[in-house]
């Protein structure tokens, strides 16, 4: 049996083992998935600089508290 006979060409994964009445939410995760793999390092670096800027305001918060207190 070779692989070029089409017997592989049509395996995409869960969504054969998915149920019916899940079927739209596994599409949205496809469909995240898809804009994870178009854009994945842009994605990473802005929700790594939300992250980081909503640490330091807190921290800054905390130092803001521990001073005036």
């Amino acid at each position: 049996m070779s692989s070029s006979d089409g017997s592989a060409d049509n395996v995409s994964g869960l969504e054969e083992f998915v149920p019916e009445p899940l079927m739209p939410v596994w599409d949205r995760f496809q469909a995240f998935q898809a804009f994870r793999e178009t854009h994945g390092d842009s994605y990473t670096k802005v929700l790594e600089a939300v992250v980081a800027v909503i640490l330091t305001g807190g921290y800054l918060y905390w130092l803001f508290l521990f001073f005036t207190a």
